[in-house]
């Protein structure tokens, strides 16, 4: 895609199961929310990183992260199901292993802290009112 050019959104992204391609040091990250929150949008980056800036981790995975295109990567609440029922989640399918900082989309402030571990899912609350 040349500079300039628009984006399209994908209407249907989310809706559907998750892959989470993890391993070594790769790992991947599943924030519940409250209900509240279904359809907003989350921007993830690690601890210390230029706010809406894309970062440079070195793994050669070929991952789409978003990395080095002047934004943060982003995913929105969706409802998926559980053996319990629906719970409303964020799921971050593959992150090097490291510190990360949750944003609400578009801002600076950091609403949560989550480490993620390679080979492994994390998974932590969204703080209730953030």
């Amino acid at each position: 895609m040349s500079e300039g050019e628009a984006t399209v959104e994908n209407a249907w992204a989310g809706q559907g199961m998750v892959l989470l391609d993890i391993g070594g040091d790769v790992g991947a990250l599943v924030v519940t929310t409250p209900a509240s929150m279904e359809g907003q949008e989350v921007e993830i980056a690690p601890v210390g990183a230029d706010p809406g800036h894309g970062h440079d981790h070195g793994h050669g995975h070929g991952h789409g992260h978003g990395h080095g295109h002047g934004h943060r990567p982003h995913v929105a609440v969706v409802s998926r199901p559980t053996a319990s029922g629906p719970v409303p989640s964020l799921v971050f399918p593959d992150l090097v292993e490291g510190e990360y900082e949750l944003f609400h989309k578009g801002g600076d402030d950091v609403v949560l802290t989550a480490t993620v571990v390679g080979g492994e899912v994390t998974t932590v609350e969204w703080p209730t009112g953030a």
